[in-house]
């Protein structure tokens, strides 16, 4: 072999060994290694999450923490649950997210609808005389009567369809003796009703197909109803007009429920604003799952923490 032969030979076999290196020993000590299918998987993995908690959020589970003491001691203030949003049929979202403005919604199918007894999270209908809700705000009470049923509270006992309700287990009521039946609280529900809340009823919950026989004694009492139903009501010296037509009847168009606290002497519940329709049922509560005392700031974590009440912690809603 000529001397020409093997310098090309050393080159060629020189040139192979390179090619064989692994690549990071060809780049200069100084040049950082460069991850763009890294980076992009990283983006992609994080949008899946995003995509995947809205999905569990809005038709599986939600998280609600609870601000208000009217269902104590079945729930205390400061207790956080789940929420099963679609065993009564999942709703897309009602507002825009991160904003307050109303979109159209619609509900899936449903295993099953809110049954006496259940524990269920609804969207607050509005006060008693009022159209809807300035905002949208999630209450959290016990169903105790469904489409067609009868409610009365009688010196504190409530009965539906004349039997005695079941008592909760954790029902309570701070005031030992009830409101006399004579005195009635202006504000309860319907507008008109002369009834307080140890003392209420009987009244029937609305149910589709029901027909109201309306009059000039019972209008205001129902006025709010229709019109939360999209219908425009009116009294006028001649008659009931109803989107402009004289009638005498309404025929209900939804489902509705009556909802109650089991901290019955301090809750402001369906005795107070009314019936919630199916429409804005969320979802039934299910277990707590953390509990801690509210009242303590998060600037103090050691204390905040230390008022974990760990007794609380996966106790199933009943």
């Amino acid at each position: 072999m000529g001397k020409q032969e093997k310098k090309n030979y050393s080159a060629a076999a020189r040139e192979l060994l390179k090619a064989r290196e692994p690549v990071s020993s060809q780049r200069p000590k100084n040049e950082a290694p460069s991850h763009p299918g890294g980076t992009r998987q990283f983006i992609e993995a994080v949008i899946f999450a995003l995509i995947a908690a809205f999905f569990l959020k809005t038709f599986i589970f939600e998280a609600y923490r609870i601000p208000s003491g009217s269902m104590e001691k079945t729930l205390d203030v400061g207790d956080f649950l789940l929420v099963n949003k679609f065993i009564y049929g999942a709703k897309t979202p009602f507002t825009i997210p991160l904003t307050e403005i109303s979109i159209p919604h619609i509900t899936l199918p449903a295993m099953r609808e809110p049954k006496r007894g259940d524990v269920v999270v609804f969207i607050y209908p509005g006060d008693r005389d009022q159209l809807r809700s300035a905002e949208i705000t999630n209450y959290i009470k016990r169903c105790v009567g469904t489409p067609g049923d009868v409610v009365e509270v009688r010196n504190k006992t409530l009965y539906v369809n004349g039997e005695k309700f079941f008592t909760p287990p954790n029902m309570q009521y701070l005031r030992p003796f009830p409101i006399p039946k004579d005195s009635a609280f202006g504000e309860m529900f319907p507008r008109g009703a002369h009834w307080n809340p140890d003392n209420y009823g009987p009244i029937r919950v609305p149910k589709k197909g029901d027909v109201i026989q309306l009059n000039d004694t019972n209008f205001f009492a129902w006025s709010v109803f229709i019109e939360r139903e999209g219908h425009d009501a009116a009294l006028r010296d001649n008659g009931i007009y109803i989107d402009g037509k004289p009638a005498t009847s309404y025929t209900v168009q939804r489902n509705y429920y009556f909802m109650m606290g089991d901290n019955r002497d301090d809750s402001e519940d369906s005795r107070f604003w009314g019936f919630v329709p199916d429409d804005n049922i969320v979802g039934q509560a299910m277990i707590i799952y953390w509990s801690w005392d509210p009242d303590i700031p998060f600037g103090d974590l050691m204390k905040k923490f230390g008022s974990t009440r760990w007794s609380r912690i996966a106790q199933l809603v009943h």
